[in-house]
């Protein structure tokens, strides 16, 4: 049953058509991966489904009583706001509550009505599932930690639809990994904008796709999307085909010498007419992006040494007797929670910083190029074509000297886009332009810090074909995980108290090969525990104890059967037959709390052992 309707929808936005009288209806318990290029106009779609947004045609229905929210990319927030209040604010009733009058018993009731009193418990459960700290202010919390507080708020009312444009931006992969656990257990529909693959295969049960202004409907999951999209667009070059050529043969007729103009028939003339207004009328696919990289001349083979290096801020462990080798031609993968230090690991890599403890040698001949993930470095109020060429007309690409609308349009900047300011772009086009300037400047050093926020999924995957082909060396800060495993030869992780662990691959292979030191760990304590407990040395006695070792050895396999069953019960939860019984579906919402319950206790204990054990190799080593 249709809960919200869009029928002929149509937005105009600087002449082009955003929203071409389109079409789309939502059922209750979907989620809905909203895809398109950038400046497709999806986040003004996903603002008008939410009332946010006036359309210039059609019509949209929404359900009676029927609540939605809609989280912005770069939700705002009271700075002066402590984290509980900040995530019960995102409550009406809350809210309500709040600005009436002690004796206003109207606005008591209504509160009542809504169960106020459960809005503590619910933003308390919101603030431990989504891994935020049990207290705080908003102007002392990190990027992600405001992220995920606005994600709360947006969630404390339980909605009957939620919208989110792009909920990722600027979380890790912890908080990432939490947010995919709350939304699997979310009843309502969801209706999200992610570049985020892994995350949009994972929720995604339809993915509806923005297209030159018509919304295309696709069940099932993004890799199911992705092979009926290859059928749709073979059909569209088909039909394309066939229009051309019906539209080549009559201009031929046309223009056939004196005799055949006597002879003209009326009816071919105005199927000519026709024909043309058909083409005139097809709004054709914009081209791929084409990301040509300027290289510098070849760095020397060592990008960079560290031996036993180490780092802090007050007293805060960074970087703890880290070593490593960085060559030429490496393809780096740093990850970590927001605020572990990976940017004080490049700068110390990079020369920016120096340690406190041990050495760094570092390599000659090193042009670096650096992707900004703020985007701090566009000036809004200049011209998108000035932030490539500073006011020339041509730039130098290894070696070819182009025009800088033609390279700009490689981007998918036309030049009536290349000529506007900066400030009209969408945060896709600004990702764009970023890579632009950045692949403008000759470097054989890539430094790219979060580079897929906000860029489409097309343009992601060109951007990852240039990259694996990229001579240079590349390091890469990314919490998208696809995008890593695609990309990087090796990977650096950040750890608790400043532990750094590296290992050859992408994020999928360290996963894997933590598994495995783990399992090393738990035989060998095993073994020596049972031959050689009389010869224990008691000054190097193992972090862990036997019991944790075997612990730790077991928590994967009991944190993946959790995972599933959590999966199997947010299944039961979309089936209409739960909500026919209010007895099961109470008691299906029961085991669904205590299973987030012993998962985030797992993965605490997991983290914990895990920091424990990486101590005690440390120690060993």
């Amino acid at each position: 049953m249709a809960i919200l309707r869009l029928e002929a929808g149509q937005v105009e936005w600087g002449g082009r058509a955003l929203l071409d009288h389109a079409d789309l209806n939502l059922e209750t318990g979907e989620r809905i991966g909203l895809i398109g290029r950038n400046g497709e106009g999806k986040s003004t779609l996903l603002q008008a489904l939410a009332g946010l947004y006036p359309l210039d045609g059609g019509n949209l229905w929404i359900a009676p009583g029927l609540s939605r929210t809609y989280l912005a990319q770069e939700p705002e927030l009271d700075a002066e706001h402590d984290l509980l209040t900040a995530i019960k604010s995102g409550h009406p009733a809350w809210r309500q509550l709040q600005q009436a009058e002690a004796g206003d018993t109207q606005a008591h009731a209504l509160a009542d009505h809504h169960d106020v009193w459960q809005i503590d418990y619910k933003a308390e459960a919101l603030r431990d599932s989504l891994g935020l700290p049990a207290e705080g202010v908003i102007s002392a919390l990190s990027g992600g930690q405001r992220k995920r507080v606005a994600i709360a708020a947006a969630m404390v009312s339980e909605p009957d639809i939620l919208f989110f444009d792009e909920p990722t931006n600027h979380l890790d992969l912890p908080a990432i990994l939490a947010l995919e656990q709350s939304l699997l257990r979310y009843r309502g529909t969801l209706v999200f904008i992610t570049h985020d693959r892994r995350f949009l295969d994972r929720l995604a049960t339809r993915i509806v796709e923005l297209d030159r202004g018509i919304l295309r409907s696709f069940p099932g999951s993004f890799g199911e999307y992705q092979a009926r999209k290859a059928e749709v667009l073979a059909a569209e070059a088909a039909a394309d085909n066939r229009l051309e050529g019906q539209l080549a043969e009559e201009e031929a007729w046309l223009r056939q010498g004196v005799k055949a103009r006597a002879k003209r028939n009326q009816g071919r003339l105005r199927r000519l007419e026709s024909l043309r207004e058909e083409r005139a009328s097809r709004r054709q696919q914009q081209g791929q992006a084409s990301l040509q990289i300027s290289t510098a001349e070849r760095s020397g083979a060592l990008i960079a040494e560290l031996e036993q290096v180490s780092f802090h801020y007050a007293q805060r462990p960074i970087i703890r007797n880290f070593s490593t080798r960085i060559e030429r031609g490496d393809r780096v993968g740093i990850i970590g929670p927001n605020g572990a230090g990976k940017t004080t690991l490049l700068r110390l890599i990079l020369g920016e910083l120096e340690p406190q403890e041990g050495k760094i040698r570092r390599g000659t001949k090193q042009e670096v190029a650096y992707f900004d993930q703020m985007r701090a470095t566009l000036d809004p109020e200049s011209r998108v074509v000035d932030a490539i060429a500073d006011g020339n007309d041509f730039i130098e690409i290894n070696g070819e000297r182009r025009h800088v609308l033609g390279y700009l349009q490689d981007f998918l900047f036309p030049p009536s886009r290349a000529r506007g300011l900066i400030k009209a772009l969408s945060g896709g086009e600004r990702a764009r332009l970023l890579l632009a300037r950045l692949f403008a400047r000759p470097a054989n050093i890539l430094v790219l810090d979060e580079p897929t926020n906000d860029l489409d999924l097309e343009t992601l995957e060109v951007l990852e074909e240039r990259l694996q082909n990229y001579t240079g060396t590349l390091f890469l800060v990314s919490h998208d995980r696809d995008f890593l495993d695609n990309v990087v030869t090796q990977v650096i992780a950040f750890g608790e108290e400043g532990q750094l662990t590296q290992n050859a691959g992408g994020y999928e292979d360290w996963i894997r090969w933590q598994t495995e030191i783990q399992r090393a760990a738990s035989k060998t304590v095993e073994n020596s525990s049972g031959k050689n407990a009389s010869k224990r040395d008691n000054s190097k006695k193992p972090a862990l104890s036997y019991k944790e070792t075997q612990e730790l050895a077991q928590l994967p396999a009991q944190i993946e059967k959790l995972e599933q069953e959590q999966e199997d019960l947010a299944a039961t939860l979309t089936l209409p037959e739960t909500y026919q019984n209010p007895e099961k579906l109470k008691e299906v919402q029961a085991q669904a709390e205590q299973m987030t319950s012993a998962l985030q206790q797992a993965y605490t204990r997991w983290e914990l052992l895990e920091a424990k054990a990486a101590a005690s190799a440390e120690a060993a080593g």
